[in-house]
């Protein structure tokens, strides 16, 4: 369930509470992506105390290795990572997709040839869904098919077609598991077309869902044609069920997005980044390994009071990356993780002000000031 708490005045953007068997989710939210079942280098211990309310998980990773069978043995998903807060599963429609060469897709599914040991599978709709079913997961994903950029509008109406196909199929399936069987989100797909994405938007949202999903964003189009489709299709959404924009983003792609409406957001990019040295400051993207820290005493930002800035110098983190140490990676991903709650937290708590466009103008006119990436 979803509960519109306040909408700012003097923008599109909104806050609320997204109810599920694990928990509440305050939004707008930043999901920390834990594709294997782990945010990479951070326990869970780590996520609770940086404010993570929720993480999101990959089924096509998942259902490879370590497999159903191990997982539900473990009492499903929550357990199997100790994770006791709720749990967004993908599909892993666009890894799959992405597998290019080894896979093939008609309107029945997806046949692939596993990445791991080359075993061959067919994923339909119905099977993704009971896949998640099984690992008790709190917001599913259906299967979705999703287009990388440039594509031609012939494309991404086949995709189009596919999409709503598999939303229809994987919202009947759900519907026939009893007990609490987790939230259903759909998916519009549409590439850079508008009236493809209206199109999409309405047919999902005929089929009805549990809250609305864009997918095919940051595939590869201008950051600013990527906020154009979100503007664009996000008015055609329910105001009364969540928005999630999938794979986005940067700190600025975040806070565009939020201020057309959106709800949620999962990203790798904290954590990448993290793992290879950059860290995301008050004022910009700072990379750890240049020799200007070298004697440099201070914290990464001065404005964080998370773990890694309250005991270890900027010399310290950069005399880690630069000895291959692996408490540096992990120390500058704990830093990136608390810097996009915090961001989230912030965001927030413009929007229950009125605040949100003053906001907007002053963090990034302060993430703009020293960009050293």
């Amino acid at each position: 369930m979803f509960k519109l708490i306040h909408e700012d005045k003097n923008s599109r953007a909104r806050s609320g509470q997204l109810i599920t068997a694990h928990g509440v989710i305050n939004t707008p939210c930043f999901m920390p992506v834990g594709t294997q079942g782990t945010v990479k280098t951070l326990s869970p211990q780590e996520l609770e105390e940086a404010g993570a309310e929720i993480i999101l998980s990959n089924a096509y990773h998942l259902f490879l290795r370590p497999g159903l069978e191990v997982i539900k043995n473990a009492g499903g998903l929550h357990q199997f990572i100790s994770w006791p807060k709720p749990i967004l599963t993908d599909s892993g429609g666009y890894q799959i997709f992405s597998l290019a060469l080894l896979r093939k897709v008609t309107d029945e599914g997806v046949n692939f040839q596993s990445h791991v040991d080359g075993a061959r599978h067919l994923l339909r709709p119905e099977d993704v869904i009971n896949i998640q079913h099984t690992f008790g997961s709190d917001i599913m994903m259906p299967l979705d098919e999703c287009v990388h950029y440039p594509c031609s509008k012939d494309q991404a109406e086949v995709a189009l077609r596919r999409t709503v196909d598999w939303a229809r199929r994987s919202k009947l399936v759900h519907s026939q598991k009893s007990g609490n069987c987790g939230l259903l989100f759909g998916i519009v797909q549409g590439a850079t077309y508008e009236d493809l994405r209206r199109e999409c938007a309405e047919r999902i949202i005929e089929i009805g869902f549990d809250g609305y999903a864009l997918g095919g964003i940051s595939v590869g189009e201008p950051k600013h044609l990527s906020y154009n489709i979100v503007d664009f299709t996000a008015q055609f959404l329910p105001a009364d069920k969540p928005r999630y924009v999938m794979g986005v983003g940067l700190p600025e792609d975040i806070i565009e997005n939020a201020g057309q409406g959106i709800d949620m957001f999962d990203c790798v990019v904290p954590t990448r980044y993290g793992r290879n040295g950059t860290a995301f400051t008050s004022e910009g993207k700072l990379t750890i390994r240049n020799a200007a820290y070298i004697r440099d005493w201070g914290p990464l930002d001065k404005r964080c009071q998370c773990h890694t800035c309250k005991h270890f110098s900027r010399a310290y983190l950069r005399h880690l990356f630069n000895t291959d140490e692996m408490l540096g990676l992990r120390l500058v991903s704990l830093h990136n993780i608390n810097f996009y709650l915090r961001l989230m937290r912030d965001i927030r708590e413009a929007i229950a002000r009125d605040k949100f466009t003053e906001f907007k103008k002053e963090f990034l006119n302060s993430y703009n000031n020293v960009l050293s990436s």
